[in-house]
C-alpha cells in the first residue's frame, strides 16, 4: 500500500482562505466586489480614453495605458471565484486551474514591476536627457530594454510553475488561500520542496526587488536633475515623488506577501492571505489614480469623456 501512496497525487483542491473568520467570511464579499469594480472600471476609462484620444499618444502615455491593461487583467482570473466562494461557498479548483491560475497572475504581476521600470527610464529620459528624448524612447530603440525584461519575466514565471507541475500532491489538498498562489500550493506538497522555495525567492529578487532596485537609482539620478535646474524642475519632482511613494507601498506589499510564505513568522493564516490577495488588487486600483488622474493631460480627457457621458447632447462631443 505504500509505494501507492507514493505515487498517488490530489487533482483537485479546496480553497479556504480566511476560513478562520467562520460565520464572518461572507461579509468579505462586500469591500472585495468594490475593489473588483474601482479596478474594472478605473482601468478600463483609462485604457479606453489614451486609446481612443490620439493627443495621448506619446511614449508615457501609452505605458500608462499599458500599466492599466496588466492592471486590469490579474482580478480578472481570481477575484470572481473569490467573490463566488464568499457568497456560495464554492472553493473548488483542479490542480489544472490552479496551474493557469498561478502562471498568468503571477507573471502579470511581474509586469507591474516592469511597467514601472519602463516608466522611470521614460522620466530619466525626458528630464536627463531631452535632447535624445524621442530617438531614446522610439519602439526601435526602446526594444533594447523591453525584450530582455520580457524573456526574463516569461522564463522566471514559467520555471516556477512547471517546477509546481512536477510535484506529487498526496496529503491534504486544502490550500489556505483565496486563489492559488504559488508557495500556498507548494506547502502542500509531499517531499522536498527546497528547489520551489529557493526559485520562488530566485524570482522575488531578479524581477520586484531588481526593477525596484534601478526603479531608485534612475529616480535619484532624476532628483539631482531636477534640483540642479532649480525651480523649473519643481513639477517634475513632484510627480517623481508621487510615483515613489506608490511604488515603496507596492514593494512593500509584494515582499511581505511573498516572504510571509517563504520565512517563519508569526503572522495569522488570514493576515497572510489579505496581503497576497493585496499586492495584486491593491496596484490594480490605485494606479489609475496616480498615473491616470494625476497627469494633466490624461485628466483633462477623462473628465472630457465623463462629461459626454453624463449629459445627453444634440451634437457628439469633440
Amino acid at each position: 500500500m505504500e509505494p501507492l501512496r507514493e505515487n498517488f497525487s490530489h487533482k483537485h483542491f479546496i480553497l479556504d482562505g480566511f476560513n478562520e473568520l467562520g460565520a464572518v467570511r461572507p461579509v468579505l464579499f462586500i469591500p472585495f466586489f468594490i475593489m473588483f469594480v474601482v479596478s474594472l472600471s478605473a482601468n478600463s476609462l483609462l485604457l479606453y480614453v489614451v486609446i481612443t484620444q490620439r493627443s495621448l499618444h506619446s511614449p508615457m502615455c501609452i505605458l500608462i495605458a499599458g500599466m492599466a491593461c496588466v492592471d486590469l487583467c490579474p482580478p480578472l482570473f481570481f477575484v470572481p471565484n473569490m467573490l463566488l466562494s464568499f457568497l456560495f461557498d464554492w472553493r473548488g479548483i483542479s490542480l489544472s486551474g490552479c496551474l493557469v491560475q498561478i502562471y498568468f497572475v503571477h507573471l502579470l504581476g511581474t509586469f507591474q514591476s516592469t511597467l514601472l521600470l519602463w516608466m522611470a527610464l521614460d522620466r530619466y529620459f525626458a528630464i536627463c536627457t531631452p535632447l535624445y528624448y524621442h530617438e531614446r524612447m522610439a519602439l526601435p530603440g526602446f526594444l533594447k530594454f523591453m525584450i530582455p525584461l520580457v524573456i526574463r519575466n516569461v522564463f522566471m514565471i514559467t520555471l516556477v510553475v512547471s517546477l509546481a507541475r512536477m510535484l506529487l500532491f498526496c496529503s491534504i489538498n486544502v490550500i489556505n488561500h483565496c486563489f492559488c498562489e504559488h508557495m500556498a500550493l507548494v506547502e502542500l506538497a509531499c517531499g522536498s520542496t527546497a528547489v520551489n522555495s529557493l526559485v520562488g525567492l530566485l524570482t522575488i529578487f531578479l524581477v520586484p526587488v531588481t526593477d525596484f532596485f534601478f526603479i531608485t537609482a534612475s529616480y535619484v539620478v532624476i532628483f539631482s536633475s531636477v534640483l540642479r535646474s532649480g525651480k523649473s524642475g519643481i513639477k517634475a519632482l513632484h510627480t517623481c515623488v508621487t510615483h515613489i511613494v506608490v511604488m515603496t507601498v507596492t514593494l512593500i506589499i509584494i515582499l511581505v506577501a511573498f516572504l510571509s510564505y517563504r520565512i517563519r513568522n508569526g503572522l495569522p493564516a488570514p493576515v497572510r492571505v489579505f496581503f497576497s490577495t493585496m499586492y495584486l488588487l491593491f496596484p490594480s486600483c490605485f494606479h489609475p489614480i496616480i498615473y491616470g488622474i494625476r497627469t494633466t493631460e490624461i485628466r483633462q480627457q477623462i473628465l472630457k469623456t465623463l462629461s459626454c457621458c453624463r449629459f445627453i447632447q444634440t451634437e457628439p462631443c469633440s
